[in-house]
C-alpha cells in the first residue's frame, strides 16, 4: 500500500475528502501537535476537530505498521524463493495484520513440530501422494519409507508422519483459517464455568454462563478475563466441531480411495490439534482487544467530561478530607487556589468532638469568607457530610457543599510533585488542598494526577496500559489546550500538557517566571531555555498573558495572526483598545457586512481563522467551561434509609459505563441507572444520552440496604 493508497484508505474509513486527509497527514508528519492542527490549521484540514484527528493519527500508525509488515513478509518469502505472483497479489490485497500473518504462516520459521520431524525423516513425498488420493494401498506405498536409520520403524509410523505433515499444511491454509475464524465468530459460544463452584467471589454471576461470541458485551469480556486470571473461572469457546471438520473434508477429500480416508483423518486431527486451539486463542484475543478499545473510548469520553467540568470560580473554598482516628484534615484556599489556613478536626469516631469541630470550622468560615466546602468521598465521607450539613443549618452564613471524588488525591499527595508544591504540609493536608482545588478548577488540579488513577472508567487495570495511557494523555492534552492556560499562574504539570511543551520545558518556564517575574509578553517565551521556534509555534496560542503589554496575548489569537487581527479591527472601525470591551459586540456584524470571504482574502487568512479571531476579540480569555451548567451544590444530606421507591431527586452523573450510569444523589452511595432506564428511546450505549457531570432528575426504583445498592430511573413515572 503506497502513501497515496493509505490516504485513500483513511479517507474512506473516516468518510472524509482525500484532500483533507492528505493535508492533515502532512501536518502530522511535519511534527505539528494535534491541538495546534485542530485550532490553527483549520483551512488545511477543513476544520477537523481534535478527536477526529486523533482517530486519523491512530489509523495512520496502524496502516503504516501494516505496510511495514507487508514488506517484511514479502521479503522473507522472496528470500526463500517461494513468492509466486498469486501469493504476492494476496499479500498486497491483505487488509489486516491477521490476514497477512495467515498468508505468512506456511513460510514462517517454525519450532520443532510433529510435521517438521516427519519432514526431516523424508516423509513429505508420501504426504503428497496421500493428498493426491490416487488408488492404491497406502500401507504398501509407505513400506518404501520404512527406515530404522531415519526413525521410521514401520509403514504405520510412515503414514502417521505423513498425516502429521498434511494436518500442518491444512492448518497453514490461509483460506481455511479465514473461513473457520468467521464460522467460529458467527456460531461460537463463549462458555464460562467456575473453577471451584463453592468458592465465593465477585464472579459468581459467571459460574455457569454462556453467551454467543458475536454478542459478547465488552464489560462482560473484561470481567471474565479478569476472573480467569485470578483463578475463579474457566473459559472456552465452543462450536459445532463436526460441521467445521466436514467443511474441511469437503475441501480436501476428493474421492473414496483408501488414501482419502487418511486425508479425512488428517483434516480432523489438524482441526482439533492445530486449527481450533489457535483460532480459539485468536477469537478470545480479538474479543479482549475490542472490549479494551471500547472501554478506552468510554474512559476517554468520561475523562474529557470530568476535566471540562465547570469550575467554581473565585470562591473561597474549604477542602474537607474525611477520616476517623487521625481526624479530618481541613484546608482553606482563596479564589486563586492559594492556601490560607489548615486545620485538623475530630467530628467522627472515635473522638466525636462535634462541638469542637463546629467551633473551629465556623471560625474559619467567618474569618476567610468561605462560601463552599468540598468534601472528599473516601473513608468517613458519609459521617463528615452529615456533620457539615448539620453545621451549615446552624450558621447564618450562606455556605453550600459538594462531595468531590478523591480518586487519585492520595497519589498526588504522596508524589514528588505534591512534596515540591507543599513541602510544609503532610500527605493528608496536601490531599485536603487538592480536594478544595478540584472543586475550584477540576482541570488545573486533575492534570497533576495520572489519568488512569482518576477512576472514571471500567476495568482500567485490565486494558493494554500503553494504549490506555496514550489515549488518556491525548484527552488531557486536548482539554488543556481547548481551555487555554494562564502563563503566569499555571503549575508545571499544567504547562507540560500544553501543545509543544514537555516536562523539561515546563520546568524551565516556571524557573524563568520565578527568576524574572511575571511574563508581560508572549514573545518572552522565546527566551526560555529549550523552547525553540517550533515549540513556540505550537504552544504560543494556548498560553495566555493577562494584563500584559499586548491585549492579544490574553486571547486565543495566535501570534502569527496578530497582523490579521489588527487589520480586522481597523477595517471594522475599532482598535486594540476596544478589545475586551462591550463596544466590540458589533464586530461580527460589521465583518459580515463587509463579507467574511473578502475580508479574509484582504487579511491573508482563511475564513475559519477569521471567525476564530472575531470570537476571541469579542471574548478574550473566554473559558468554554463557563457555558456549561454549574455543578450541583448541596446544603443538606440524606441517608440511604431515607430513600423510598418513587422519590424524585436531583443528582450528578459521576461515571458512565457500558451498562448504565452512576449518579450521585447525595446519600454517599451512588445510584445506578441501568441503560434500559436512561431514556424511552433505544440507545446502544449510555453515552448517547448522558455524560459525566450532567445534572439529572432521577426517581428511586429500589434500595437494597444490605448490599448498599440503589437502583434509579431517569424515566418519569406515570404518577410523577
Amino acid at each position: 500500500m503506497s502513501p497515496i493508497d493509505i490516504i485513500k484508505k483513511l479517507a474512506q474509513e473516516l468518510n472524509l475528502p482525500e484532500s483533507q486527509v492528505s493535508s492533515a497527514v502532512q501536518l502530522m508528519d511535519q511534527g505539528n501537535t494535534i491541538p495546534f492542527i485542530a485550532r490553527y490549521r483549520k483551512e488545511a484540514t477543513g476544520s477537523l476537530d481534535d478527536q477526529v484527528l486523533r482517530r486519523m493519527q491512530e489509523r495512520l500508525e496502524y496502516l503504516r505498521s501494516l505496510e511495514k509488515r507487508r514488506e517484511e513478509i514479502s521479503s522473507a518469502i522472496a528470500g526463500q524463493e517461494k513468492l509466486t505472483p498469486e501469493l504476492a497479489s494476496a499479500i498486497e490485497a491483505a487488509a489486516t495484520l491477521t490476514e497477512l500473518e495467515d498468508l505468512y504462516r506456511p513460510y514462517r520459521p517454525k519450532r520443532k513440530t510433529r510435521a517438521s520431524a516427519a519432514r526431516e525423516r523424508g516423509l513429505e513425498p508420501l504426504a503428497a501422494w496421500l493428498l493426491s488420493q490416487e488408488t492404491g494401498d497406502p500401507a504398501a506405498r509407505a513400506e518404501a519409507y520404512v527406515s530404522e536409520e531415519k526413525g521410521v520403524p514401520s509403514a504405520e509410523a510412515a503414514l502417521a508422519g505423513a498425516q502429521d505433515i498434511l494436518a500442518e499444511d491444512i492448518s497453514d491454509d490461509a483460506g481455511v483459517r479465514r473461513d473457520l475464524r468467521e464460522f467460529t465468530f458467527r456460531t461460537g459460544v463463549l462458555q464460562v464455568k467456575a473453577s471451584d463452584p463453592s468458592a465465593a467471589s465477585v464472579y459468581e454471576t459467571y459460574y455457569d454462563f454462556a453467551e454467543p461470541v458475536h454478542k459478547a458485551a465488552g464489560h462482560r469480556i473484561l470481567a471474565i478475563e479478569r476472573g480467569e486470571r485470578e483463578g475463579f473461572l474457566k473459559v472456552s469457546v465452543e462450536i459445532e466441531s463436526s460441521a467445521a471438520v466436514t467443511a474441511l473434508q469437503r475441501k480436501y477429500v476428493k474421492n473414496q480411495t483408501p488414501a482419502s480416508q487418511l486425508v479425512a483423518a488428517a483434516c480432523a486431527d489438524g482441526f482439533a490439534r492445530l486449527i481450533f486451539p489457535s483460532i480459539e486463542r485468536e477469537i478470545r484475543s480479538q474479543l479482549a482487544e475490542e472490549a479494551s478499545e471500547k472501554a478506552i473510548r468510554v474512559f476517554s469520553t468520561n475523562l474529557r467530561q470530568l476535566l471540562l467540568q465547570p469550575p467554581v470560580k473565585n470562591a473561597v473554598t474549604m477542602g474537607f478530607d474525611p477520616a476517623y482516628r487521625t481526624g479530618c484534615k481541613i484546608a482553606v484556599v482563596d479564589g486563586t487556589g492559594k492556601v490560607l489556613e489548615t486545620a485538623v478536626v475530630y467530628p467522627t469516631a472515635p473522638h466525636k468532638d462535634v462541638e469542637g469541630a463546629k467551633k473551629k470550622l465556623t471560625d474559619l468560615i467567618r474569618r476567610h469568607g468561605v462560601t463552599v466546602i468540598a468534601i472528599g468521598n473516601g473513608t468517613a465521607s458519609r459521617e463528615s457530610e452529615q456533620f457539615v450539613a448539620e453545621m451549615l443549618r446552624e450558621i447564618p452564613e450562606k455556605v453550600s457543599y459538594m462531595v468531590v471524588s478523591e480518586a487519585g488525591a492520595s497519589v498526588y499527595s504522596a508524589s514528588k510533585l505534591g512534596a515540591e508544591e507543599f513541602p510544609q504540609f503532610d500527605v493528608s493536608l496536601r490531599s485536603a488542598v487538592s480536594i478544595a482545588r478540584r472543586l475550584q478548577d477540576p482541570l488545573a488540579e486533575l492534570v497533576k494526577i495520572d489519568p488512569k488513577a482518576i477512576g472514571v472508567g471500567q476495568y482500567q487495570h485490565d486494558m493494554p496500559q500503553k494504549q490506555l495511557g496514550e489515549a488518556l494523555d491525548g484527552v488531557v492534552e486536548d482539554c488543556v489546550n481547548g481551555v487555554g492556560v494562564d502563563l503566569n499562574t499555571a503549575s508545571q504539570p499544567l504547562l507540560a500538557r500544553v501543545a509543544g511543551v514537555n516536562s523539561a520545558v515546563a520546568r524551565n518556564i516556571v524557573a524563568y517566571r520565578e527568576e524574572n517575574g511575571r511574563f508581560t509578553d508572549r514573545s518572552q517565551l522565546k527566551k526560555v531555555p529549550k523552547l525553540g521556534a517550533k515549540a513556540f509555534e505550537q504552544c504560543a496560542g494556548f498560553l495566555r498573558v493577562t494584563g500584559g503589554k499586548n491585549v492579544l496575548d490574553s486571547t486565543g489569537v495566535h501570534p502569527e495572526s496578530y497582523a490579521a487581527a489588527k487589520g480586522l479591527l481597523t477595517a471594522c472601525g475599532y482598535s486594540l483598545a476596544d478589545v475586551g470591551g462591550s463596544s466590540l459586540d458589533g464586530l461580527r456584524n460589521r465583518a459580515e457586512e463587509k463579507g467574511l470571504r473578502t475580508l479574509a482574502e484582504e487579511l491573508g487568512v482563511g475564513v475559519p481563522t477569521l471567525r476564530d479571531i472575531i470570537g476571541e476579540l469579542q471574548k478574550p480569555g473566554r473559558d468554554p467551561r463557563d457555558e456549561l451548567p454549574p455543578p450541583l451544590l448541596r446544603t443538606d444530606v440524606m441517608e440511604m434509609k431515607d430513600l423510598k421507591p418513587g422519590m424524585e431527586l436531583r443528582g450528578t452523573v459521576r461515571n458512565v459505563i457500558d451498562f448504565g450510569a452512576f449518579v450521585d444523589i447525595g446519600v454517599h452511595q451512588d445510584g445506578l441507572v441501568h441503560i434500559s432506564q436512561i431514556c424511552d428511546r433505544y440507545i446502544r450505549h449510555p453515552l448517547e444520552a448522558v455524560k459525566v457531570g450532567d445534572v439529572v432528575t432521577v426517581w428511586v426504583l429500589d434500595v437494597d440496604l444490605k448490599k448498599k445498592r440503589i437502583s434509579l430511573t431517569m424515566k418519569r413515572p406515570a404518577q410523577a
